[in-house]
């Protein structure tokens, strides 16, 4: 694990209005040294944090020496959304935050960092979120967007299961095992489940096995995720909108430079294929460098932590670009 390094985001004031003398940000390196190489920026999903590669990274199959996103060409910095507790920092008003300031955060983050360009900006689920609100933030950031599994905007499907996630971390006697059950239904299919399970049987626990996978899920869950943290991380999850109070969605996208790479699951029930097909169409109108990949998959929302072989070949030509690499300029000032 590549030591957790720390900076702080002083007199923040959040879109909702509320001051912050100072937030800590944490965040890791991965790679080579920030000043050596292009950057590219993995931004992590709900239960995730900063350990992006190692031997414990949750993004391990792709990121790492000879892999996609290779340690051997790039810098990978990865930001902790602070309140996801991986640096011990809560936030105790989680109503406070929405996506876009994180995002804002991030920005002044990179800025203190001093790297005035970004080759790619990548992430799955509300970190695909994030990093479209960090596009729209600063056009010129980023060279290629990169979200996965995410779109611009939360959907309206999206945003009712996050009201049934965060009544049941306010209401529930075991909040964080339970919301990750009901999650979990979100995150995967029926026809995932039934090709794991079908109707199999726990004979020793006298339950179905989908039931005591289920309830596994809630027990991890819950020895490493804190309850606040998960709150926060919902309220992110349901406020992505790159136009909320702005312009409209396309006056907004068109200023955007960076190349964009909409990487959709065919069976996603939160960022539909269908929204993400429609984003493009859309977005094909006010630019000429917007591309739609897609992970065909049976596993749902969660197939972007699960089909790396996949991501693999749908993103080779991003970060195996050897034009690129033979004539890259570093990514830092």
């Amino acid at each position: 694990m590549t030591e957790l390094q720390h900076i702080k985001i002083k007199n923040f004031k959040t879109e909702s209005g509320v001051d912050y003398v100072e937030i800590p940000l944490s965040y890791q390196v991965f790679g080579r040294r920030l000043m050596d190489a292009p950057v590219v920026l993995v931004n992590h999903a709900l239960t995730g944090n900063s350990e992006v590669a190692g031997e414990s990274g949750w993004w391990k199959d792709i990121i790492g020496e000879g892999k996609l996103i290779d340690t051997n060409d790039y810098s990978i910095l990865a930001f902790n959304v602070p309140g996801n507790g991986f640096d011990d920092f809560l936030v105790k008003s989680y109503k406070d935050f929405n996506a876009r300031d994180v995002a804002r955060i991030f920005a002044l983050g990179v800025e203190q960092l001093q790297i005035k360009k970004l080759y790619a900006a990548i992430g799955g689920s509300v970190g695909g979120g994030i990093a479209w609100e960090l596009a729209a933030l600063r056009p010129t950031l980023i060279e290629n967007l990169i979200p996965i599994a995410s779109d611009w905007k939360s959907t309206d499907w999206l945003i009712a299961n996050c009201l049934v996630q965060d009544l049941i971390l306010n209401n529930s006697s075991n909040p964080v095992h339970d919301a990750r059950v009901h999650a979990m239904l979100c995150y995967r299919t029926p026809e995932s489940f039934r090709e794991r399970f079908n109707r199999t049987t726990n004979i020793d626990l006298n339950m179905f096995n989908i039931e005591s996978w289920l309830l596994h899920h809630g027990k991890k869950l819950k020895q490493r995720f804190q309850l606040s943290s998960y709150k926060l991380l919902n309220q992110l999850l349901a406020t992505i909108d790159i136009s909320r109070g702005r312009e409209s969605f396309l006056e907004i996208a068109s200023r955007i430079q960076s190349n964009i790479y909409i990487v959709a699951v065919d069976t996603d029930l939160f960022f539909t294929a269908k929204e993400n097909k429609e984003t493009l169409t859309a977005l094909s109108k006010v630019k000429d460098n917007v591309f739609y990949k897609e992970i065909r998959s049976v596993h749902g929302h969660d197939a972007f932590l699960i089909e790396f072989e996949q991501l693999e070949q749908l993103l080779t030509e991003v970060f195996r670009n050897e034009n690129y690499k033979d004539n890259r300029q570093i990514s830092v000032a």
